[in-house]
């Protein structure tokens, strides 16, 4: 019996419509209402502490910086398993004894058994060498993906693929914009596994497209391209599911230190699986693409290397 095919192609522009509104949306959003960047952005004051009582964790440390109302507070632990990087939000400018006073607080709240050994101002020069570096980082990663998809496929593809990762970074960092959930070195990390993520749906996508593309060499694209999503759906909608899973069980369960990212994750995640059957596929029937496969140097055909098995 053969199974009942979901005709993805009758709604590609209204879902174009869509993702085209709600990318001016985040771009409108960014322009006029921000991010509201963490302490790696805004720059504060750093503190390398050394714990020589075992009972201080990140826990007791971070609860009792939040409790001096210091801004945003970062604690992360790092070298030896007692030692921890502190950023927060408030600079000593105007108070030459304001790090006494963080000192005096944390032993009244977690005991002596710790020494600062280093504590320096990290300026707004830093902070926008950091959100630089991380936009360089996510531009190079999209690139790379460009090239890789253009060799493994055709240029038709990689413009794809290139168009719906785009699609996915800008929306969702228009939803960090809109609710203002704080935008830090945490939450490029998850853009760029987001970037993974989308990229993987939509090669599993392209690779049947492929595959069909050989096998169908008279049925129309958008015929072909419905064919392909509908083979590779099961998959897709498996892989979405589980992962959101555990996502969600760690945005539940894992506490306000990762909820930024853990949330990236989870918008990225349905994001990803949304541009890679409508965004991806539209923009590849709308470039088309060269059907006969088997010719690699005519000049009429895909790549020399687009007869590589995935």
């Amino acid at each position: 019996m053969e199974k009942k095919q979901i005709a993805f192609n009758k709604f590609y522009k209204l879902f174009n419509l869509v993702s085209i509104s709600l990318i001016i949306i985040s771009v409108l959003l960014l322009f006029f209402k921000g991010l509201n960047y963490g302490v790696d952005f805004k720059g504060g004051t750093l503190i390398e502490l050394r714990a020589n009582d075992s009972q201080i964790n990140i826990f007791k440390l971070r609860q009792s910086l939040l409790n001096m109302k210091l801004g945003d507070v970062s604690v992360k632990q790092f070298g030896n398993q007692n030692d921890y990087l502190i950023k927060f939000e408030k600079k000593n400018d105007n108070n030459p004894n304001f790090i006494q006073e963080i000192k005096d607080d944390l032993t009244k709240s977690i005991g002596p058994g710790f020494n600062f050994r280093r504590v320096e101002n990290v300026g707004p020069k830093v902070s926008s060498e950091l959100l630089q570096s991380g936009i360089i980082a996510i531009s190079l990663s999209l690139i790379a993906m460009l090239f890789y998809i253009w060799l493994r496929f055709e240029w038709q593809f990689s413009v794809g693929a290139i168009a719906a990762l785009v699609h996915d970074i800008v929306i969702t960092i228009g939803i960090f914009s809109l609710l203002q959930i704080k935008f830090d070195l945490a939450i490029i990390a998850a853009l760029l596994t987001i970037v993974g993520y989308s990229l993987n749906d939509t090669v599993v996508v392209f690779d049947r497209v492929r595959e069909n593309l050989r096998k169908y060499k008279k049925t129309p694209l958008k015929d072909l391209l419905n064919m392909s999503i509908n083979a590779t759906l099961s998959r897709t909608v498996m892989t979405s599911l589980t992962t959101l899973i555990a996502l969600i069980s760690l945005f539940i369960l894992g506490g306000d230190v990762i909820h930024g990212f853990v949330f990236a994750m989870i918008w990225g995640v349905i994001i990803g699986t949304y541009s890679s059957v409508f965004v991806a596929s539209s923009i590849l029937l709308r470039l088309g693409v060269k059907r006969d496969w088997d010719k690699t140097n005519d000049g009429k055909a895909g790549t020399q290397f687009a007869g590589i098995d995935a």
